[in-house]
């Protein structure tokens, strides 16, 4: 008795120790303790997401994958694997689980090694979210007491969700709906009962276990989980037999973007990081609908690359990348090893020559397929010598290929062709006309190559596409599209300049008296040049100023009329867009709205409106269309102008300003007269006739002194569009070509201009974006009138033949006097001043 009444004396003692050392070790950590109710409102780390207007992934920014997810919204068969494997006592414990101590405890005893863990997912949520890893003693006693006032605080569904929302299970994929879509690309919902395993594995050792690094580990650890599984009742036999032969299908699967556009994303990016500040922008899980319509973007983004690669080739071939071999060839694995070093550039892939036999080459591709380029997809290469010269028409494959060399090799949608990384830059940007928004924007060929966008940030020279904002302000200074301007030789000085400054037509030719119609149409230089000294300097500058550019970048001499200042590709389709809506500069914005986490918008567009307060429009509602197969339907001006809480744009000229630079750049397009009777001419742009055949587009091509810049930027009643086509270099000139893609001449020969070089983008886009749309008939605004003119002279006719048209004219200007029927046109302007300005 008086041992047993010591062993209970004793007992009682370690009892009190016990106690008060905890108490002791709980009033020591306190001060340290941090606030549990901060879990019930705890912010998930979410990544930033851009979405295109239609919701399509455009990127993810954020260190950390995560998809948050309630409980209700997991498989019970991914919680009862973790609850089987972490914590199968989860939901009869109160945060520390005595019987798991006391089993780690024993096995610890008994073997010498930790093979048993103790901690609860309680715990594991107690250290995820207040503490380190560090394995010492006062962490572990932290996380015992922080644990027992979670337990106090949360249910314990509540404490299951932070935990498989929480848990890193390796490759930056923090919770179960972020492994799910990383290992198996899959929604979490969709996941089989052996990947749920796999899944429910990982917390252990998120690196050791990891399925792609090692998957042989992570086979074990999920049979380990099955048998778990199976032990406790959640499977039965036959399932854990099924699930046990599945194979290991892991992979690593990036975020699942749908549409590549890296500029527009990055352009986002910044924006949230401007306005929320880096760590919340990345971790805050807002998602920023951009206003760019994908089935738009991916047309705008293949136009401009086969652009640039039609470019490229009629320039000559530059040589291989490398030389993998000379005298004895590698096996083919060795091949492909380097082969798959190299990073693809967008469609092109890197490919190794095998053999050539005439005019067809043998190729190695990285993925190990041998193929062949025949001669369709070679007979372009001539050598490249400058951007002015090029080599002669190949004969063989032979003339431009040896065994052994690293070359670029591409799908054009027609046969595979041998190709080359481009070194011209490129960039295009296209708006909707009524309220700014930015639907397509592709800031450079390849992001990869360079992230320069040159939408926002490349200012270039503009060349002739200015000249349609001259005429503009002619026309209401007096002036019509009849107007007749002399096409004839400059020979005054201007005095500003310093020297004499004589500009020449391109090509130098010259015709006499002129409508301003032809001469917009055909962009004529001396005619600009006059118009806007008929405007004069000053007003000249304060109307491009009204139409959105920079007054800093406008210089203040005459070569203004032709060019000369340098601005975005973003600022001209602003520019134009207020001749597509009828005079009205809106704001160009790109995004739509932003939420946050839980799908809450706290940012909303508040975009400029094309329209006047009153609801008078540059378009009646009847008139609006649906884009066809691209899903895109111009919202309703009429609508848009009735909302009294939208923001009206400025109206910077008149709507009936707007129609005739309108009509007059169809010219551009379509040119005039009657080509039967010998009097037809051409605009610049006729191969956009030729490709797109509708007459409800209008556009204006640019190009620049040596060929630096070329523009072309037009609209349709419900898309503006701009194309620029240069170097990054601003000294190198774009060159010519003698030759076509195809080793033979045609018709674009010669120096590289705005029609040929930017052009062809515009039409590929324009006519894929109008395919299967009706075409509109263009409604005059009130306070236009139609008369019939002599095209010679741009006096009233009774004539009703080729030598006379309709035209437009703004009530009150339209000409009043008749042509005489006696009079000789031929010499109606023999002996008029060089330097006059005829009506």
């Amino acid at each position: 008795m008086k041992w047993l009444k010591r062993i209970v004396i004793a007992l009682f003692s370690l009892a009190l120790l016990g106690v008060g050392a905890i108490v002791a070790a709980y009033f020591y950590v306190l001060p340290d303790l941090p606030d549990v109710s901060t879990l019930k409102n705890v912010q998930l780390q979410t990544p930033l997401r851009i979405y295109s207007s239609d919701g399509k992934l455009i990127s993810q920014f954020g260190e950390k994958r995560r998809i948050p997810l309630k409980l209700d919204e997991v498989p019970k068969p991914l919680l009862q694997a973790f609850l089987a494997t972490e914590d199968a006592r989860f939901y009869e414990h109160g945060g520390i689980d005595p019987v798991g101590v006391l089993r780690a405890a024993i096995v610890m005893l008994t073997t010498g090694e930790k093979k048993q863990g103790a901690s609860t997912i309680t715990m594991q949520v107690a250290r995820n979210f207040f503490l380190t890893r560090d394995k010492t003693i006062i962490r572990k006693v932290k996380e015992i007491f922080i644990s027992y006032h979670i337990e106090q605080l949360l249910t314990k569904d509540e404490i299951l969700e932070l935990y498989v929302n929480r848990i890193y299970l390796g490759q930056r994929a923090y919770g179960v709906g972020a492994a799910a879509q990383v290992y198996f690309g899959k929604n979490v919902q969709d996941l089989s009962l052996s990947e749920m395993s796999l899944i429910a594995g990982l917390p252990k050792a998120p690196s050791t276990l990891n399925p792609i690094t090692s998957p042989s580990r992570a086979l074990a650890r999920r049979n380990v989980v099955l048998m778990r599984m199976n032990e406790v009742g959640y499977i039965n036999q036959a399932e854990y037999e099924a699930a046990l032969q599945e194979p290991l299908v892991a992979k690593y699967h990036g975020a699942e973007i749908d549409l590549y556009a890296p500029y527009i994303s990055e352009m986002a990016r910044d924006y949230m990081v401007q306005k929320y500040g880096e760590e919340a922008a990345y971790t805050n899980g807002y998602n920023v609908y951009t206003t760019i319509s994908s089935d738009l973007q991916l047309l705008a983004q293949q136009a401009l690359r086969n652009n640039v690669y039609a470019y490229d080739e009629r320039h000559g071939y530059r040589g291989p990348a490398a030389v993998l071999w000379t005298d004895v060839k590698p096996d083919n694995a060795q091949i492909q090893a380097e082969l798959a070093k190299i990073v693809p550039v967008q469609e092109l892939q890197p490919a190794a020559v095998l053999s050539i036999d005439g005019q067809q080459a043998k190729v190695l591709t990285a993925k190990g397929e041998t193929k062949i380029i025949k001669w369709d997809g070679l007979k372009w290469a001539r050598k490249f010598i400058t951007d002015k010269r090029q080599g002669a028409v190949p004969k063989s494959a032979a003339d431009m290929l040896n065994v052994g060399e690293r070359i670029w090799i591409r799908d054009n949608g027609q046969h595979l062709q041998l190709s080359q990384v481009p070194e011209v830059a490129s960039a295009t940007v296209s708006l909707d006309p009524y309220n700014g928004a930015i639907r397509t924007l592709v800031g450079g060929y390849s992001f990869s190559q360079s992230q320069y966008n040159r939408v926002t940030q490349a200012k270039r020279q503009l060349g002739s596409n200015i000249k349609p904002f001259i005429y503009a302000a002619a026309l209401e200074k007096g002036f019509t599209l009849a107007t007749l301007i002399n096409n004839a030789p400059i020979n005054k000085p201007d005095i500003s300049q310093g020297t004499a400054w004589r500009p020449k037509n391109s090509p130098d030719i010259y015709g006499g008296p002129t409508r301003l119609r032809v001469g917009l149409a055909q962009s004529i230089n001396v005619m600009s040049v006059r118009a806007m000294r008929h405007i004069g300097l000053d007003a000249a500058i304060d109307k491009l100023t009204k139409f959105g550019f920079d007054p800093n970048d406008l210089p203040r001499n005459e070569s203004l009329a032709l060019g000369s200042p340098s601005v975005t590709p973003l600022q001209v389709a602003t520019a134009f867009n207020a001749f597509a809506n009828g005079g009205f500069l809106v704001e160009p914005f790109y995004i739509e709205r932003v939420e946050d986490s839980y799908g809450n918008v706290i940012e909303r567009a508040n975009p400029t409106l094309a329209c006047k307060p009153n609801g008078a429009t540059a378009q009646s509602s009847d008139e609006v269309m649906a884009f066809g197969d691209n899903n895109l339907t111009a919202e309703a001006p009429v609508a848009q102008c009735f909302e009294q809480t939208g923001r009206f744009a400025p109206q910077i000229i008149s709507e009936q300003t707007a129609f005739l630079i309108t009509e007059a750049l169809k010219s551009v397009i379509w040119g005039g007269g009657d080509w039967s009777k010998g009097t037809g001419w051409q605009g610049t742009a006729w191969r956009a006739a030729q490709l797109i055949k509708r007459h409800d587009i209008a556009g204006k091509t640019g190009t620049t002194n040596e060929s630096r810049d070329t523009w072309f930027s037009g609209f349709s009643p419900t898309l503006t569009s701009t194309f620029w086509v240069g170097f990054d270099d601003h000294g190198r000139q774009l060159g010519r070509t003698a030759w076509n893609a195809n080793g033979e001449k045609d018709q674009i020969t010669g120096t590289e201009a705005g029609a040929k070089t930017a052009g062809p983008g515009w039409n590929e886009f324009m006519h894929n974006v109008l395919k299967g749309t009706p075409e509109t008939t263009a409604i005059p605004p009130e306070g236009i009138v139609s008369v019939r003119i002599d095209l010679a002279t741009g006096k009233l006719t009774r004539k009703t033949d080729y030598t006379s048209a309709f035209e437009y004219f703004i009530s009150g200007t339209e000409p009043k006097e008749y042509i005489s029927e006696t009079q000789d046109e031929n010499n109606l302007f023999i002996d008029a001043p060089a330097d006059d300005l005829f009506q």
